[in-house]
């Protein structure tokens, strides 16, 4: 019998399907689709308070000093007063237990959160945060804290905070990323 004619048994067959199966779960364990889409919504997030900080910025160089009031239309006020050309997209929260905001300076859908430091008739300084909702992020505070990425008109900047809701003015926040 001629042995170059031979081909594959069906045993043979049927254990190389098995290891590729095998590979592949490990693989889309591995991987982690909810928290790699989790990963992306958070990146917009920080992408769209970063904007919405600067925008902020703007407005407050353009009117004196002052900063837009509170509310549900300060997203609003920043795109009619010219500082903000596109309002950044509002990113859901897709994972459970995770909701963004719901202060009164939330905007109506509580994917954007923005508080201004009004205390002693001052006005400023002002966040825009967010909450984060992957792993990552979340590991980064630490257990059963929550991850906020938040712009502070004080600093100029963004960067991650844990805990608490965001205050005006506070500089406890994680800038390692």
């Amino acid at each position: 019998m001629d042995d170059s004619r031979r081909g594959f048994t069906l045993i043979e067959l049927l254990i190389v399907m098995a290891i590729l199966g095998v590979l592949a779960v490990v693989v889309l364990v591995a991987i982690n689709p909810i928290q790699q889409l989790a990963r992306t919504r958070d990146t917009g997030r920080k992408s769209g308070v970063t904007q919405l900080g600067h925008a902020l910025d703007a407005y407050y160089t353009a009117r004196n000093g002052e900063y837009v009031a509170e509310g549900t239309t300060w997203i609003t006020a920043l795109s009619t007063s010219g500082e903000l050309s596109t309002i950044p997209s509002l990113i859901q929260y897709g994972i459970s237990g995770i909701s963004g905001c719901s202060n009164a300076g939330a905007n109506p859908h509580n994917s954007w959160c923005y508080d201004l430091d009004t205390t002693g008739g001052t006005n400023g300084p002002a966040v825009v945060y967010a909450e984060l909702e992957s792993n990552v992020e979340r590991s980064k505070c630490g257990s059963g804290v929550r991850a906020w990425f938040v712009y502070s008109s004080a600093d100029g900047r963004g960067g991650l905070m844990c805990d608490a809701v965001p205050t005006p003015g506070t500089q406890n926040w994680n800038t390692t990323q």
